[in-house]
């Protein structure tokens, strides 16, 4: 690794990540995200604010017992309260307690904030700065000053932002991190200011934490790293108060694959995917598609034009390998397609089109016609392989549905509950089952699973896992179209249907028929597979 630039990651994921919106974790979901990012090789951890919360002191009380091979813990609070010393403030003492290796304090960097918002005299800002940093280090700890607002209160007052920062260095902090805390800085203002910065305090000791309010986050950490900072403050998935935090994900990605750095080892690299994936998870946020090198849609293909360069040479129409970050590519069928979005989906489906012309344009054709009536196959494989299926002259129903009927009723006071008769046809001979659900469609499933199990007992072994309702275009109000998405699995694979109709119990009912044709579509394939297999053994 000799001449890689080396970057060190300081994630806020557990602080200032849990101040976004919609992000809620408790203090064991703490401890499991602090364990993935050991793992990953993360440098340091901000686990939350002690002096605040009762659930952060949990999790530092939790943390003593814990031992992380790559990160070092770091509680984080303010500077001393204006009027009492150091020893007196419950703030200062609260991040003793804490008992971790590192703790960050941030100060005022901005003479409005100290005159306005504390109310306190510029030179009292110094010294709560300057007794706070001494008192810490007095104690054994690393110390990291953020200079909270630093870059609005250098464009506002250059030398009081710089007096202010160069106290917490003169009196011991460890590293000096510039606050962009409003996030409204400008890549090349921030440039600037990191320069005149450099000139009193060493790069190798300066950070960087931007806000993404003008979407600058990742693109002005980036920035201040190229001008030689060299520690990176921000959160996995860019979580954070109002627009975010800088994108950690993104930044990490950037440094490795575009300027030839080094955040973390190569094998980590490989599981950024599922470390987005997995913070996403504990803290209850839907991730992102369109999240740069992680996302679903990051490496997806929807153009025919794109699709068929990508067949010939992937670098075309990606900026990188998805294999480095453990991403995967992705072609998408849709109303855009070409034919070799037709044939490479159809090789990713286990799908021979091998002397069947025509059969890529004929696919293409009743897409677009589909799509027109408001179907999606971008998110549904299970029904695009029962499409390719069919023009192939391939497909042969299992089953056909002779009637069904749903009935939904409510006593006052009580759950509604829901009844459903299905009747089908396989190969001549008539079955009908009813069944009870929560909810129509519910009640359909397992009435239609009731009806085919004497016939194919294999989908005892089949779940539905999701359901989604979309409304396709509302001006109709309640008799608009509905998009109807099911996801369903077996031990082997998960697929997802597709079913479309004004009436939703309908769209339901063309998704869920797709996901059990699927099903026991994919076990016909596989028992030709084996007996070719007999044939030619013997």
């Amino acid at each position: 690794m000799k001449g890689k630039m080396e970057v060190v990651i300081y994630d806020t994921t557990l602080r200032d990540g849990t101040q976004g919106e919609q992000v809620s974790v408790t203090a064991e979901e703490k401890i499991k995200i602090a364990r993935k990012l050991d793992d990953a090789g993360f440098h340091y951890v901000e686990g939350g604010w002690p002096g605040s919360n009762p659930k952060d002191m949990r999790f530092f009380k939790m943390a003593k017992g814990l031992k992380f091979k790559n990160i070092r813990l770091a509680a984080f609070g303010s500077t001393r309260r204006h009027g009492v010393t150091t020893e007196e403030c419950e703030n200062i003492q609260a991040l003793i307690k804490a008992c971790t290796p590192v703790v960050t304090i941030f100060g005022k960097s901005w003479d409005l904030h100290a005159t306005e918002i504390l109310g306190v005299s510029l030179e009292e800002n110094l010294a709560m700065i300057g007794q706070s940093v001494t008192y810490l280090k007095s104690k054994g700890k690393e110390v990291v000053y953020d200079g909270e607002h630093f870059f609005d209160g250098y464009k506002n007052n250059p030398t009081y932002a710089l007096k202010t920062i160069e106290r917490a260095f003169d009196c011991g902090a460890d590293w000096i991190a510039l606050c962009d805390t409003n996030g409204g800085t400008m890549t090349w203002e921030l440039v600037e200011i990191v320069e005149d910065v450099k000139k009193r305090i060493p790069a190798d000791r300066l950070g960087i934490h931007v806000h993404n309010d003008c979407g600058l986050a990742v693109a002005n950490s980036i920035a201040a790293v190229r001008a030689g900072v060299r520690m990176v403050q921000g959160t996995v998935n860019g979580y954070g108060e109002r627009c975010g935090n800088a994108d950690l994900v993104s930044i990490i990605g950037n440094v490795h694959l575009k300027m030839n750095g080094r955040c973390l080892s190569d094998e980590s690299l490989k599981n950024l995917t599922t470390l987005s994936m997995l913070v996403s998870d504990v803290a209850n946020v839907p991730p992102s598609n369109s999240q740069p090198y992680v996302g679903r849609s990051a490496f997806a293909h929807k153009g025919g034009v794109h699709v068929s360069a990508i067949l010939k040479n992937p670098v075309a129409y990606e900026h990188a390998a998805p294999e480095l970050v453990g991403n995967h590519r992705r072609v998408i069928v849709s109303d855009l397609s070409g034919k070799s979005n037709i044939e490479y989906k159809a090789r990713e489906l286990g799908i021979s089109l091998d002397g069947s012309r025509g059969v890529s344009r004929t696919v293409v054709q009743e897409i677009k016609k589909m799509e027109n009536q408001g179907y999606q196959f971008d998110a549904a494989d299970g029904s695009l392989a029962l499409l390719i299926e069919k023009a192939l002259g391939e497909f042969k129903e299992p089953f056909q549905l002779v009637s069904f009927n749903v009935i939904d009723e409510k006593k006052r006071r009580r759950s509604s509950k829901s009844l459903a008769t299905v009747k089908i046809s396989v190969e001549k001979e008539q079955e009908l089952a009813a069944a009870e659900g929560n909810g129509p469609v519910n009640a359909l499933d397992n009435a239609l699973r009731k009806a085919l199990r004497k016939f194919y007992p294999q989908l005892d072994g089949m779940h539905l896992i999701d359901f989604k309702v979309r409304i396709i275009e509302g001006s109709d109000g309640t008799a608009a179209k509905v998009r109807v998405l099911i996801e369903s699995r077996d031990e082997e694979e998960v697929w997802t249907t597709i079913g479309v109709s004004s009436n939703i119990i309908e769209a339901s009912w063309r998704a869920l028929e797709d996901s059990i044709q699927y099903k026991l579509s994919r076990e016909r394939a596989k028992r030709k597979d084996d007996e070719k297999s007999k044939k030619e053994k013997a």
